[in-house]
């Protein structure tokens, strides 16, 4: 793994779309941290965290990982005070329901439903 960039005295986040067993997203937090990142975060849309992925994060240098809700994770945030949920319910009901009336879904990308 190779770090492109300077992240020395700067908050690092890492954006990915999953995370499962977290090897490769802890090491990227490694890494960044190693280069004078002073804080890492993660931003995931899915989070599978399964196998060893809870005892990672616990151990990794994160200051949060943020996941969907697209997976529960209630059990996990039980285990792992370091993730945080958003719920993201409202912005698929109102991308469903636009698509079943021949509505714009794009119009999402700059008016996200609260």
């Amino acid at each position: 793994m190779v770090l492109v960039g300077d992240v020395k005295d700067r908050v690092a986040i890492l954006v990915d779309d999953m995370a499962d067993t977290c090897g490769t997203i802890c090491h990227a937090a490694d890494k960044l941290l190693s280069a004078g990142a002073t804080r890492v975060y993660a931003i995931l849309t899915h989070g599978i965290f399964s196998g060893p992925a809870i005892s990672r994060i616990n151990n990794a240098c994160f200051e949060a990982v943020v996941v969907t809700n697209t997976i529960p994770q209630e059990d996990k945030m039980k285990h792992c005070s370091k993730i945080q949920v958003i719920d993201i319910s409202m912005i698929l009901a109102e991308a469903i329901r636009r698509t079943h009336n021949g509505e714009s879904v794009s119009y999402l990308f700059s008016h996200v439903p609260l």
